[in-house]
C-alpha cells in the first residue's frame, strides 16, 4: 500500500477522562503475577509431591534448571509438558508462573487452561485467563471467566469490565446474553448488584433503553445505597442528553458517597448543561481545592468549559498554569485556541510560540500558521514558519512539510513544489523531503518523478521500509505487469524489515493477488485489515474474497465500511468494476 505521509498534525485527543484522574484507572492486570524482584520466581510454586520415572524426571529437571537461568519460555514448555504427562495441577501452576515471568501469553494461556481443567475450584486461573482475554481484545471470554470467579466467589467487577469492551466497541449483544444467563440463577448480593449495572449499560447499548431503566429501578429499590447505581444512572442520563435527569441522579449519588469526585464532576456537568455557569464553577471549584498540584484536573476541566463554549472559566483554570516553571504545552495550546477564537491574533501566536518542542508542537505552530492565513496574512504566515525554522532546528523538516500542507491548502501548489525544490537542493540526501516530494509527484500522476525520488531514498538507506513499499506497492498496483516481479522484491524487503507494518501486510497480500494467487493473499489482507481497517484494504480484501467465491463475506465487508464511513471513493471504484459485491441493503 502507498501511502501519503499522514499529517505530523493530528488533532488533540478527545477530553480526558476525569475520573480516572481523580479516583485512578481500573485495569485488569494478570492477577497472580509474581513480583519481578523476586530472585527465583519458582520459589513459591507448589512442591512436585507425585513420582516420577525417569523420562519425567529429566523433564522437570530441565524445566527446573531453566527457571534458575531465567529461561521461562523452555521452563514453562517444560513444565506444560510434565503437566500432561502427569495430569498435576501443582506443574501446571509452575507452567503458568514460569510464562508469566517470560511474558509469554500463548504459554501462559495455554498453562492456565490446563490449570483451570485440573483445579476446577481455583479461582486463579480464571483471574489470568480473564486479564489475558481483556490483553486480546476478546471479551466475550473475559466476560466468561470473569463470570466463572464470581460462581466461585471472588470479585468479579463486571461492570468495571462491560464498560471497557464498550468503550473498545465489542458487540454487546453476546455479552449481554451471558450476562442474562448469569443473572437467571444469581443469588442476591454484592456481585449480582454489579452485574445488574453491567447488564443495564449493554441493555442500552442494544437499544433496549426500557428493559435498562426498568432493571435500574428494580436494583435502586434492593440497593439504593449502592454508589455505582446512581453512577450509572447519572451516565445514562448524561448519553441520553438529558442533563437534569444527570443532575438529579448525581445528587443521589452525592448523598450516598459523600465528596465521590466523580459525582462532583457530574453536577458540574449537567450544571454547564443547563447554563448554570456558576453553579457549575462551585463544583468544579470543590474538586481543585480537594485535588491540588495535579496540572491534570484543571487542564480537563478546562476542556469540559470549552466543549460546552464557555471560554472565560476555563481561560481561568488554564492562567495559573503558565506561571508554573514549566507549563504544560496542552494549556498554552488550549490559551492560544481560546484566544484565536475570541479573535485576538497577537496573544493566539504568543502562547503557540511558547508551546515547546514535543507533544502539541507542530500542531501550535499549524493553527498558529492556519490563523494567519484565515486573516489574510499568508506573507506573515511563511514569514512566522521560516523564523520557526529557525528557531527550532531539530523540527526544520516538519516545518517545511507543514509549510507545503499550508500552500496546499491555499491552492498554490507551485509555490508549494518551489519551497520543497529549494530545500532538496540545499540538502539533497534528505530523506523525509524526499519521501514528501516523492508522494506529491503521485499524487499528481508523476510516477517515474515519484520512482526517481523513492529510489533515492532507497540507494541512501536500503533499510527504509516505507520508501521500499510505497515504491513497491505503486509498481504493482501502477507499473505494467512485466515489474510486478521487482515490485514483490521491494515489497518483500520491506516486510522483513517491518514485518508486522499493517500497511506492508497489505502490499504483500495484493501483489499475490495481482500475480494470480488470490489464496495465498487472503492471509496477508485479513491480518492487515484487522490491525489497519481503513477503506483500502478492506477494497483489496473485498476484491479477494470475490475471487474466492466468498461472496456473501465480501459483500458483509462492503456493507461494513459503507455504514461506517461517509466517504469511501476507493470502495465506491470497487463496486464499479464489480457491481455483484453491492450489499442489498445498507444505510447509503
Amino acid at each position: 500500500m502507498a501511502r501519503a505521509p499522514l499529517s505530523l498534525l493530528t488533532p488533540p485527543l478527545a477530553i480526558p477522562a476525569l475520573v480516572l484522574l481523580l479516583t485512578g484507572c481500573q485495569s485488569w492486570p494478570l492477577d497472580g503475577a509474581p513480583s519481578p524482584a523476586m530472585e527465583d520466581p519458582l520459589a513459591g510454586a507448589p512442591p512436585i509431591e507425585k513420582g516420577l520415572d525417569a523420562a519425567g524426571l529429566a523433564d522437570l529437571l530441565t524445566a527446573e534448571l531453566a527457571g534458575q537461568r531465567g529461561d521461562y519460555r523452555r521452563a514453562a514448555e517444560g513444565y506444560l509438558m510434565a503437566t500432561r504427562r502427569y495430569r498435576s495441577a501443582g506443574l501446571a501452576e509452575r507452567a503458568a508462573l514460569a510464562a508469566s515471568f517470560g511474558n509469554e501469553h500463548e504459554l501462559l494461556d495455554r498453562a492456565a487452561r490446563e490449570w483451570q481443567g485440573l483445579a476446577p475450584d481455583s479461582t486463579a486461573p480464571a483471574r489470568l485467563l480473564a486479564g489475558l482475554s481483556v490483553q486480546r481484545g476478546d471479551w466475550d471470554e473475559a466476560l466468561r471467566q470473569r463470570l466463572t470467579l464470581v460462581r466461585e466467589g471472588g470479585d468479579s467487577e463486571i461492570s468495571s469490565l462491560v464498560e471497557a469492551a464498550l468503550a473498545d466497541d465489542a458487540a454487546p449483544a453476546p455479552l449481554l446474553a451471558e450476562l442474562r444467563d448469569y443473572l437467571a440463577t444469581a443469588p442476591e448480593d454484592a456481585r449480582r448488584h454489579d452485574a445488574e449495572l453491567a447488564a443495564a449499560m449493554l441493555e442500552v447499548a442494544v437499544g433496549e433503553a426500557t428493559a435498562a431503566e426498568r432493571r435500574l429501578e428494580r436494583l435502586g429499590a434492593r440497593a439504593p445505597e449502592l454508589p455505582a447505581l446512581w453512577l450509572t444512572r447519572a451516565r445514562l442520563a448524561q448519553e441520553a442528553n438529558d442533563p437534569r435527569a444527570t443532575r438529579t441522579a448525581a445528587r443521589r449519588g452525592l448523598a450516598v458517597s459523600p465528596g465521590d469526585p466523580r459525582f462532583i464532576l457530574l453536577l458540574a456537568q449537567s450544571e454547564l448543561r443547563l447554563g448554570n455557569v456558576a453553579a457549575a464553577e462551585a463544583r468544579t471549584q470543590a474538586l481543585l481545592e480537594k485535588h491540588t498540584g495535579d496540572a491534570a484536573l484543571p487542564l480537563g476541566l478546562a476542556h469540559l468549559y470549552l466543549d460546552e463554549g464557555h471560554h472565560e472559566p476555563a481561560r481561568r483554570l488554564l492562567l495559573p498554569l503558565t506561571e508554573l516553571a514549566e507549563p504544560p504545552p496542552e494549556a498554552l495550546l488550549l490559551l492560544g485556541d481560546i484566544a484565536r477564537d475570541d479573535g485576538d491574533v497577537d496573544h493566539a501566536l504568543l502562547y503557540y510560540r511558547q508551546v515547546p518542542p514535543g507533544e502539541g508542537f507542530l500542531l501550535s505552530r499549524l493553527r498558529a500558521a492556519e490563523m494567519l492565513v484565515d486573516n489574510d496574512r499568508l506573507s506573515e504566515a511563511r514569514d512566522f514558519l521560516r523564523g520557526e525554522r529557525l528557531r527550532h532546528a531539530e523540527a526544520y523538516d516538519d516545518l517545511v512539510t507543514l509549510e507545503v500542507e499550508l500552500l496546499n491548502q491555499a491552492g498554490l501548489d507551485q509555490e508549494a513544489d518551489t519551497l520543497l525544490d529549494r530545500e532538496l537542493a540545499r540538502t539533497p540526501g534528505d530523506e523525509q523531503l524526499l519521501y514528501l516530494r516523492g508522494m506529491r509527484a503521485w499524487e499528481a500522476g508523476d510516477l517515474q518523478g515519484m520512482e526517481r525520488d523513492l529510489r533515492r531514498i532507497i540507494e541512501r538507506n536500503p533499510d527504509n521500509a516505507m520508501a521500499l513499499n510505497a515504491l513497491g506497492y505503486t509498481l504493482a498496483d501502477q507499473g505494467p505487469a512485466a515489474r510486478r516481479d521487482e515490485a514483490r522484491e521491494l515489497i518483500e524487503r520491506a516486510h522483513a524489515l517491518e514485518p508486522d507494518n499493517p500497511a506492508i501486510l497489505d502490499s504483500l497480500g495484493w501483489i499475490h493477488y495481482l500475480q494470480d494467487d488470490p489464496q495465498g493473499a487472503l492471509p496477508w489482507l485479513e491480518r492487515a485489515y484487522r490491525d489497519m481497517p481503513d477503506q483500502e484494504v478492506a477494497a483489496h480484501l473485498a476484491e479477494v474474497l470475490w475471487a474466492l467465491g466468498r461472496h456473501a463475506e465480501a459483500r458483509d465487508l462492503v456493507r461494513e465500511v459503507l455504514e461506517r464511513r461517509d466517504e469511501h471513493p476507493l470502495i465506491d471504484e470497487l463496486l464499479q468494476r464489480t457491481p455483484g459485491l453491492a450489499p442489498t441493503h445498507t444505510s447509503h
